[in-house]
């Protein structure tokens, strides 16, 4: 059974539908993402999660309860937010205190938890620091201890590493993911960062419009996309237009290139078959675009010309015209490779898929 629930969830702001019809399910111990560009809905979710905002419609059950009308703060939830929030006027302890002397803690409970919550996040001693003295790194770190402090039963993050630089962005998610873990706490983590997401989250949904496109672990989503939404958000994908050639009792599916005029051949489902006369679009990372310059071919295999080659350090982009198609490969050395080259494009065929929903 899922610790939380959330089944059917909408809200709108005026005429502006920001989450439409939002079911999903979070499982105890769980560390959860909702994944999305800005706009898309998804710290709204999070906020009627918490009980900041109630749905227009729908749903939320938490422990087999419908919390949906119950406030914020008898919901027993810690939050981080993005600017975290923090009381200027109150030194560390305080901050971190702050919902233990809502829930009034004793005196004594008080500094065990705040205690024991700076030290989890490697802030030990700095009880009677003011903010305005902290990094931002040690600032984000406050808010996590303060949210810790009440022992939450859901931990809810809304982009709370947004605001650091790159290098101290990368640390503090590893060591947020342990203490995670460690406390054996389940947290629902908004972000806009694919990378972030991938790196701390089980299971992630990509909510795009307002809507949730698809949920699943990262490497299904990554690898899997089964919506075109989802495969031009989760990094770089060649999406090629196509119509279906092969019948649907075929072994596998059989598709010729709207560009080019190429015919690819995949293992698709049945279920996954649009109607004979109606454009798909099917997807394949550029790292899985495999160059050959010895004229070899075989299945899924296309003449190309190299127009550009974008050196990065460690991985370079090659970019290809077959025939007009264009398609982009990820190669780690360009050795051999020139402007203007003719090569063989080969596009495996367990590495190409079929998207489900075909909405552009």
């Amino acid at each position: 059974m899922a610790l939380l629930s959330l089944k059917n969830i909408s809200r709108s702001f005026g005429t502006t539908k920001a989450v439409a019809d939002v079911s999903l399910e979070v499982q105890q111990g769980e560390f959860f993402g909702l994944l999305g560009p800005s706009g898309c809905g998804k710290t709204t979710t999070l906020r009627m999660i918490a009980g900041l905002e109630k749905p227009d419609s729908g749903t939320i059950q938490f422990q087999n309860a419908d919390v949906t009308n119950l406030p914020a703060e008898r919901r027993g939830f810690g939050m981080v937010f993005q600017n975290y929030a923090l009381f200027p006027h109150l030194n560390v302890f305080e901050n971190v205190a702050f919902g233990l002397r809502a829930r009034h803690a004793s005196k004594a409970e008080m500094g065990e938890r705040v205690a024991s919550a700076l030290e989890l996040v490697q802030l030990p001693g700095y009880d009677k620091r003011a903010v305005d003295e902290l990094s931002g790194g040690q600032q984000q770190r406050v808010a996590i201890a303060r949210a810790i402090a009440i022992q939450p039963a859901l931990l809810l993050f809304d982009e709370p590493l947004s605001n650091l630089d790159v290098s101290l962005r990368e640390s503090t998610r590893s060591e947020l993911r342990e203490l995670v873990t460690r406390l054996g706490l389940t947290a629902v983590y908004v972000t806009h960062d694919q990378e972030e997401a991938f790196a701390l989250c089980d299971r992630i949904s990509v909510m795009v419009g307002g809507h949730l496109m698809q949920t699943g672990e990262p490497r299904e989503l990554y690898e899997h996309p089964s919506d075109i939404a989802v495969a031009r958000f989760l990094g770089r994908n060649n999406l090629i237009k196509a119509m279906r050639l092969s019948s649907s009792d075929a072994s596998e599916g059989e598709f010729k290139t709207l560009e080019g005029g190429h015919t690819l051949r995949l293992p698709v489902k049945h279920s996954e078959l649009s109607p004979l006369n109606q454009p798909v679009f099917l997807a394949i990372r550029p790292e899985h675009v495999q160059l050959r310059t010895n004229g070899d071919s075989g299945p899924n295999s296309l003449r190309g010309n190299i127009r550009e080659i974008v050196f990065a350090g460690a991985t370079s982009t090659v970019r290809l015209d077959a025939a007009g198609l264009l398609l982009e490969a990820l190669v780690l050395q360009p050795d051999g490779l020139s402007i203007n080259q003719e090569c063989t494009v080969v596009l495996p065929h367990d590495r190409l898929t079929l998207l489900q929903n075909q909405r552009g």
